[in-house]
């Protein structure tokens, strides 16, 4: 009985989450959008691809069927024969056109809120950071003092800072390393404090022969 408690509250928690409502949202626009695209492809695309069709046939049919079996497609009161096999080139092409012009509507608008998040992301940094609002307008004054798009500039201003830095953090691994060689001398370790004291043995030996 608790785990089926326990189950209800957990889906009724789900239902009432806001992005439920969203989703709800989301596939009502996406149904309403589905019927223009197919009001699209069936009303304006269609006949135009029969236009072409019937032109390039020489006006004998502007059907976009292959009967396989030889039987008529239609019978005598308009409807389809059952017993006709045939190829509905038709269907496939707005399948096709329904799922490029579907396709294509979603790339656009993915790619323009990939841009807006971007655009809303690199604006809040800005704003957060002062450092940096304050050595862009320096930036800015200066690429207008020479009369460049601030793009050029930043990107010349970013090149020449991180060249800077490169240079800053070779300057400082050398000045540690030289600092760690110091110390090496200054606090010889016991196996080099023991080399040392052999190589003067190994001198004062070669000195009496």
């Amino acid at each position: 009985m608790k785990k089926i408690k326990a189950f209800f509250a957990d889906f009724k928690k789900f239902i009432s989450r806001g992005n439920i409502l969203d989703m709800a949202v989301g596939v009502i626009i996406g149904g309403a959008f589905s019927t223009i695209v197919t009001s699209l492809t069936n009303k304006i695309i269609m006949p135009l691809i029969n236009l072409i069709v019937y032109a390039c046939t020489g006006g004998t049919g502007i059907s976009l069927i292959t009967v396989l079996n030889g039987q008529p497609y239609l019978l005598e009161d308009g409807k389809i024969n059952p017993s006709c096999l045939f190829i509905d080139w038709g269907s496939f092409i707005i399948a096709v056109i329904n799922f490029l012009i579907i396709a294509f509507v979603l790339f656009l608008i993915l790619k323009a809120v990939m841009k807006a998040n971007d655009l809303l992301k690199t604006t809040v940094d800005d704003l957060n950071n002062k450092e940096l609002l304050k050595e862009k307008h320096a930036v800015r004054v200066q690429a207008k003092a020479e009369k460049k798009s601030f793009k050029l500039a930043w990107k010349e201003h970013l090149e020449e800072k991180a060249k800077a830095a490169e240079e800053k953090a070779k300057l400082e691994a050398e000045e540690k390393a030289k600092k760690e060689e110091e110390e090496r001398l200054a606090n010889p370790s016991q196996e080099e404090l023991l080399k040392q004291i052999l190589a003067e043995l190994k001198k004062q030996n070669e000195s009496k022969e």
